[in-house]
């Protein structure tokens, strides 16, 4: 199943259709349907699709010869002994892409090649530049290894930088397309197990919607033969060095030590040490800085705070790694039943936060022409969930998140409107928007408020 994937789709069908030469990248952590994305779009088209393996670069020419076999048919050539030479065979590729129909010719997981022969992002260059260039082809170049398919494709010391004609960095799904996944589970269903996988696609095809979802937790992340257990060690371990100590980062910010001092004095290290680590998670797209949505200069803003942006791995780094070693004696029930205890408060409640602030992006954005939204914090525990504003008009959106079982009443809005108050921007003439979302619905007395105060709207 491909879900969200139109925007990309859209990009590769126009370069699919220019009248030149067309070389694209394509990359983005392990399991966000990159190889799916591509055997998609070349259904119906003049295709030939190489996975590179972790093998040396001979194996590697082997199968990529086999492959462009298969795809020639009666090419003597090919069909003969194995080639020891890139050359001789992209000569077949420049000689089988042909004026009347385009040839896409498809590299999966490239960074291999890379790392089986330094010179392989030279070698590719030279055949991209002297024989492939000029004819009706488009190259597509796909890895999942974030920061080799940069160094190897996109950055400016790659030999092949400048090159490429369109990229295509692929993120996990939006909750937006999430039912997809599973249809017939009920929007609260849906928030408690995207709280576990996240959008990555294949985390979520993986969950049955017909099993309890804590049932799957047990049988998929917490057992030590699962599927799960150890993914964030394989997503990780290929990627970065010292891999002990980015996760000893990812566990004390899952703890809650969200400020750089906090982080530094839980793993007692000095801040400085600590640069190097957080900024190649956020590379990776795994965690992220966030400061007050109003900052005007956010990069120098000494009001930041570090959160893990991708649910999985905040499950994992907050309910699974702390006890592995429960779990690998056979301790289960323990972490199982401290996982049951905490999912909902520790969790859930934040991932619906993100949630609702998607919705405000989703469907109140454009109508309250809203560029900015995040949260915003000041002094003290001051803090609103959802805050928003047009940069160039005075309209400011306020809202408020609450992930419980009873529904909320009039107290909520007044909390969230005093809340308000301590926000500096615009503060005079600003026009004041309040949204509260909640799980469990609100009181008859709040809806008939709502009904009579156009600023103030609920959502469910």
């Amino acid at each position: 199943m491909l879900v969200d994937r139109d925007q990309e789709m859209s990009a590769l069908e126009r370069e699919f259709r220019s009248k030149t030469a067309a070389f694209t990248v394509i990359y983005g952590r392990r399991r966000l349907g990159k190889t799916r994305l591509i055997t998609e779009f070349c259904k119906g088209k003049r295709a030939i699709y190489f996975l590179a393996t972790e093998e040396n670069e001979k194996e590697n020419m082997l199968l990529f010869q086999r492959c462009i076999a298969k795809f020639a048919g009666s090419n003597a050539l090919l069909k003969g002994p194995s080639l020891d030479d890139w050359g001789l065979l992209f000569d077949v590729i420049a000689d089988l892409a042909t004026q009347d129909e385009r040839l896409i010719v498809a590299i999966d997981e490239f960074q291999y090649l890379g790392l089986a022969n330094k010179a392989f992002p030279s070698i590719l260059m030279r055949e991209w530049d002297q024989k492939l260039s000029g004819k009706n082809i488009m190259l597509i170049l796909c890895g999942s290894l974030i920061r080799m398919m940069k160094s190897q494709t996109l950055n400016y010391s790659s030999p092949l930088y400048g090159r490429r004609t369109s990229q295509i960095r692929l993120r996990q799904i939006p909750f937006h397309y999430y039912h997809e996944f599973a249809p017939g589970l009920s929007r609260d269903d849906l928030i408690q197990r995207y709280a576990v996988t996240g959008g990555v696609p294949r985390y979520a095809e993986i969950f049955d919607e017909r099993t309890p979802l804590m049932e799957q937790v047990r049988d998929l992340i917490l057992s030590p033969s699962s599927f799960l257990y150890n993914e964030p060690e394989f997503l990780l371990g290929k990627e970065v060095s010292e891999i002990g100590n980015y996760f000893s980062v990812l566990k004390s910010i899952a703890a809650g030590d969200r400020k750089l001092g906090k982080i530094s004095s839980s793993l007692r290290v000095v801040q400085t040490s600590l640069t190097k680590y957080l900024a190649t998670l956020e590379e990776l797209d795994l965690v992220e800085r966030e400061v007050p949505v109003t900052e005007e200069n956010p990069s120098r803003s000494k009001r930041g705070l570090y959160r893990i942006k991708d649910n999985f791995m905040q499950f994992w780094f907050r309910f699974v790694y702390p006890y592995k070693d429960l779990l690998e004696t056979g301790q289960s029930d323990y972490v199982f039943k401290h996982l049951q205890e905490r999912f909902i408060v520790n969790h859930c409640s934040y991932v619906y936060e993100d949630i609702c602030r998607e919705h405000v992006l989703w469907n109140l954005a454009s109508a309250f022409g809203l560029d900015r939204i995040g949260h915003w914090w000041g002094v003290g525990d001051i803090e609103i969930d959802i805050c928003g504003y047009d940069s160039t008009g005075e309209n400011m959106l306020f809202g408020e998140c609450k992930y419980s079982s009873s529904p909320k009443g009039i107290e909520v809005l007044l909390d969230l409107r005093r809340k308000a108050k301590y926000v500096p921007w615009k503060a005079q003439t600003r026009k004041e928007l309040f949204v509260l979302y909640s799980r469990a619905g609100f009181t008859d007395e709040l809806r008939q408020m709502a009904e009579d105060d156009h600023s103030v709207i609920l959502a469910e």
